[in-house]
């Protein structure tokens, strides 16, 4: 059973990852033990995580969204495979069962490894790839954020001083042991600094040093993996745009100010803009595509694909 001040350590963790338990507890105005165990019962039934990740481009990577249609019997079966797959993130069952949408990165030079795969998998009946090419809303702004679970008060209390940089345009060098780092990381966005001295073979005060400049370098971000039903948004959607060309940074500025949206990207492919939507409930995704998304501007076509079933969440199997 979730509480208001689930919402609110969500919002917190959305603003710093790392903030110290001790300092969640001042601003909410509630003992450190009790932030505490919500924490971890929060993150013992797999309703929240902390995820240190990296952005693309500053790493040398593309990230791209690969659209699979299944026949009826096989949608399950194959999501769960590719949810398995190292190279997949945020692996979604939708449209009744027949769809999978997930995520992969890879190096721009390289075909993504699973569009050589996909088409030799029996009951794929058709594969569409779309890369990521703007993010208007996500790596840190989103439901949370826009919801506002805490006082604007509270938020700028805990807002990191001085903020993470934006994405980097280019990779920088990174070491072995920088991506050893990440990698713990992104398994465990509150790892202590022994255990990321300990991943690394650096010492404590060289992983914490290292963790501050690839954060200021706009090479790492963190990210709060959380169920959207605690913010009481229950019914999910991924929505795929044609916007006019000349209207798309307009659309997709509009778009991402939209409580509903968690992220929304410009992509290549048959469609130019996708958003994820998180709504109380299948009528006020109804108000939502007729009310906001309708209103905005030069869009020529949208396509609902309601989420079924969620199998992977940012590189990490859900429960």
């Amino acid at each position: 059973m979730h509480d208001a001040l689930d919402g609110k350590i969500i919002h917190a963790l959305e603003l710093d990852g790392r903030a110290p338990f001790a300092r969640v507890a001042e601003v909410l105005g509630v003992s450190g033990q009790t932030v505490v165990r919500r924490y971890r019962w929060l993150r013992t039934n797999g309703a929240l995580r902390v995820l240190g990740l990296t952005y693309p481009s500053a790493v040398g990577e593309e990230e791209w969204f690969i659209r699979i249609q299944c026949t009826p019997d096989a949608g399950s079966i194959v999501a769960e495979a590719l949810a398995r797959h190292a190279e997949t993130s945020w692996v979604y069952l939708t449209s009744g069962g027949t769809e999978i949408v997930c995520v992969t990165r890879t190096d721009p030079d390289a075909e993504p490894l699973l569009l050589r795969k996909l088409p030799r998998t029996p009951r794929v009946t058709a594969i569409n790839a779309h890369c990521l090419l703007h993010t208007f809303c996500g790596g840190g702004v989103s439901t949370p954020e826009k919801l506002g679970p805490l006082t604007p008060d509270q938020a700028d209390r805990l807002r990191p001083d001085p903020l993470p940089a934006p994405a980097t345009a280019e990779a920088p060098t990174l070491s072995p042991s920088d991506r050893k780092l990440l990698a713990a990381l992104h398994q465990e966005g509150r790892a202590t600094y022994r255990d990321l001295a300990t991943a690394t073979g650096w010492a404590q005060s060289t992983a914490q040093r290292r963790t501050a400049e690839l954060r200021s370098a706009g090479v790492l971000y963190f990210d709060v993996d959380y169920d959207p039903a605690i913010l009481g948004r229950r019914t999910q959607a991924m929505l795929w745009l044609s916007v006019a060309p000349a209207a798309l940074i307009d659309a997709g500025q509009a778009l991402a100010r939209h409580q509903e949206v968690g992220f929304a990207v410009s992509t290549t492919g048959p469609t130019n803009l996708f958003a994820i939507v998180n709504c109380e409930n299948s009528h006020a995704l109804h108000r939502y595509l007729t009310g906001p998304i309708a209103a905005l501007p030069a869009v020529t076509h949208v396509e609902t694909a309601p989420v079924i079933r969620t199998l992977k969440r940012a590189g990490l199997m859900t429960p």
